[in-house]
């Protein structure tokens, strides 16, 4: 008689929620991040983008490198200045370094409490970068070759 377990599926051993429950949460998630794909798509259209883009890293991280036309504004420095720089009807995009760094998180969360309608840029400033888009530095503009493990090299987008 054996007594051995069937070994579970690592997938599965917590189950799949229910369509209503993913469909909650998956919409909630979408309401607050973009991706740097669609906020370049989004900058490069004609017209207002429909929001502000704010780094919020540090003057040495900014002058390293930026995202054209975003506005600096340190986590740190959200209390006192968002209300200076920012209109509290247009939302707000924040990005820090990359997928790493908590720092846009932070910056999304102080922005939410003044008030501010607000979204996450996940990947930050290295997938803006690896995905070869345009950023500004202390010395002037700059783009590196795409990445083909972060974006289709050959295509306007990955389709999805």
């Amino acid at each position: 008689m054996s007594t051995t377990q069937p070994v579970l599926n690592p997938v599965l051993r917590v189950p799949a929620a229910q369509p209503a429950v993913a469909a909650a949460y998956f919409a909630a998630r979408l309401a607050c991040h973009t991706d740097v794909s669609d906020v370049a798509a989004a900058l490069a259209a004609p017209g207002d983008p429909g929001f502000v883009l704010v780094d919020c890293r540090s003057t040495a991280s900014w002058e390293q490198g930026h995202i054209p036309g975003a506005i600096h504004l340190p986590t740190a420095l959200i209390p006192e200045h968002a209300g200076r720089l920012l209109d509290g009807s247009v939302p707000v995009v924040t990005y820090c370094w990359g997928p790493g760094c908590d720092g846009a998180g932070r910056a999304a969360l102080a922005l939410a409490e003044l008030g501010h309608r607000v979204k996450e840029m996940l990947g930050g400033f290295e997938y803006w970068a690896r995905e070869g888009f345009r950023y500004e530095t202390g010395d002037g503009g700059a783009r590196r070759e795409t990445d083909p493990l972060t974006a289709p090299v050959a295509a306007a987008d990955c389709g999805c």
